[in-house]
């Protein structure tokens, strides 16, 4: 069960003088994303197999999100080491300036492997909890004295031990810490598959969800997560971060006919409203820096056919037509990106309409499976341009899963179908034909299920050289070289820099099975499911 922790502080309205004598980096402009910060726990005995692996998916997502145009959705990192005692191994910075900085960390982290593993015990991880935020409270009375503010953090804590003894320990000694800026504290215990080959670990299939449960202490939660050790399933943890975890306002109001009638003879034309969100499904390949020629195509929020969940600056209403029956929709006439909707939490919401709206909305997911029913949506600009002499309506086809989500998608409209008038195919062919094709077809293997876990691009690689400078490169330090560095002095906490946590808060990652597309009929899921056939 998953409950979230809503925040109720806000660090903007503290006119507060900076007094630190820590250097901070330069104040950006406010960010909805929560400041994240990274706790790696490394005194277990299994940290030499989990080192390469975490520390391939983590400089993964973190260039992927340095590569995005658009504002940050990692504003501010940190990251810290737990051994004897904790260590800050980078301080507060703005990711998307300092990819060079991180992949220089990322590789202090994989040393630690050639190293040796440190002794268990102690209170390492909640010390490194106290001090990151700490140096997040002083970072925050610094930017709310320049204007603006990051006003709240997300810590994720990365251990091989016992989960629930992280928890016991953070119970015992954070009572008397000021957690007002905390939005949530994540404790992800890391698993070790000790039958899978070294060369089996990437293709090892994550959970579909990591089970978890939420601990309740010091009036906020604590989200306890269990992951596997492969590159795959720390890769998607991670990813998370890049979600939108704006809870403020929902994102999409779904309108539906109310089916019922007034006291007179007349229909009643009253709408129902379910309160939704959205989230990607896919990150658009032209937002990434350099991956496109020319000029870099970015979301037009004021554009009629245009529909974007990140960023959730504005609200969306689609008002359903009609229902469509599942086997009747040509997968060609869908285009660009689909989105994820699923209901909101968003935190304004008084609890019981919550819990109404999370009702219906699953009742309407159970029923349109029931019937195989697909909807047609209009959307319609709430804002509309000067320029534009009339309203220019877009239309949508939404899906349902087994999942309680719905897949929503563009559909083409008349003004955009182009002639399609193609020849019927022929009932016979001559063997001389027939027989290489059907021997070509015959070789290949087949999949039940398209897992797009299964395919590379390069593009991680790709996209490090772009953000690799190597007039900026730093190389590792020695370990002796950095201890002095990072000692605890008496007037500062332990972190001899400031930290801004990088960490965003992870959404549960969504199944989605669609109920039957013609054609090109797909699994829009990117875990497999367990009749899944692994051909790696």
């Amino acid at each position: 069960m998953h409950i979230r922790y809503q925040c109720t502080e806000d660090m903007n309205s503290r006119k507060l003088l900076s007094e630190t004598r820590r250097t901070f980096p330069p104040t950006k402009a406010r960010c909805q994303q929560p400041s994240r910060i990274l706790i790696v726990d490394v005194t277990s005995p299994s940290w030499a197999n989990t080192c390469s692996v975490l520390s391939e998916a983590l400089e993964n997502s973190l260039c992927l999100a340095c590569s995005l145009t658009g504002p940050s959705r990692i504003p501010l990192l940190s990251l810290y080491l737990v051994q004897n005692q904790q260590e800050c191994l980078l301080p507060f910075v703005h990711l998307k300036e300092n990819f060079a900085r991180v992949q220089a960390c990322i590789s202090e982290l994989r040393s630690l492997s050639r190293e040796g593993c440190f002794p268990q015990g102690g209170n390492g991880v909640v010390q490194a909890v106290q001090d990151g935020l700490q140096q997040f409270k002083q970072y925050s009375r610094h930017t709310a004295a320049g204007g603006s503010a990051n006003s709240s953090v997300e810590i994720t804590i990365l251990t091989s031990q016992s989960g629930k003894e992280i928890v016991k320990q953070l119970e015992r000694k954070l009572k008397d810490v000021d957690l007002v800026s905390l939005r949530r504290i994540q404790v992800i215990e890391v698993l070790k598959r000790d039958f899978l080959e070294p060369e089996d670990v990437e293709q090892c299939i994550p959970a579909e969800e990591p089970s978890s449960s939420d601990i309740a202490i010091l009036g906020m939660d604590i989200d306890l997560q269990t992951i596997e050790d492969n590159v795959i399933s720390l890769e998607m943890l991670f990813k998370t971060w890049l979600h939108d975890c704006g809870s403020e306002r929902e994102h999409l109001h779904l309108l539906l006919p109310s089916g019922g009638l007034s006291c007179g003879t007349a229909p009643k034309p009253t709408l129902m409203c379910l309160k939704c969100d959205l989230q990607e499904r896919l990150l658009d390949p032209n937002l990434l820096s350099g991956t496109t020629d020319g000029t870099l195509r970015t979301a037009d929020l004021n554009s009629p056919c245009q529909m974007t969940a990140w960023p959730a600056t504005m609200l969306y209403k689609l008002q359903v037509v009609k229902a469509l029956k599942s086997e009747g929709v040509c997968e060609s006439v869908l285009y660009g990106l689909p989105f994820i909707i699923k209901p909101t939490s968003c935190w304004q919401l008084d609890w019981d309409e919550l819990e109404l709206n999370q009702h219906s909305f699953h009742a309407l997911c159970h029923s349109l499976l029931k019937r195989k029913w697909m909807l047609l949506a209009k959307h319609e600009p709430q804002n509309t341009c000067p320029s534009w002499n009339v309203v220019v309506h877009s239309y949508y086809i939404i899906v349902p899963s087994d999942s309680a989500t719905l897949l929503v998608k563009p559909v083409a409209v008349r003004e955009l179908l182009m002639p399609s008038d193609f020849p019927a195919l022929l009932a016979e062919h001559p063997e001389r034909v027939q027989s290489p094709i059907e021997s070509a077809l015959n070789s290949l293997e087949v999949e039940v299920t398209y897992n797009p876990l299964y395919l590379k691009s390069n593009l991680y690689k790709y996209l490090k050289s772009m953000l690799y400078r190597p007039l900026h490169r730093q190389q590792p330090q020695p370990r002796d070289q950095r201890a002095e560095r990072h000692q605890p002095k008496q007037h500062q906490s332990r972190a001899k820099a400031t930290v801004a946590p990088l960490l965003m808060a992870p959404s549960p990652a969504q199944l989605f099975r669609p109920a039957g597309v013609r054609r090109d009929s797909c699994a829009h899921s990117f875990l497999p499911t367990e009749d899944d056939k692994i051909l790696h």
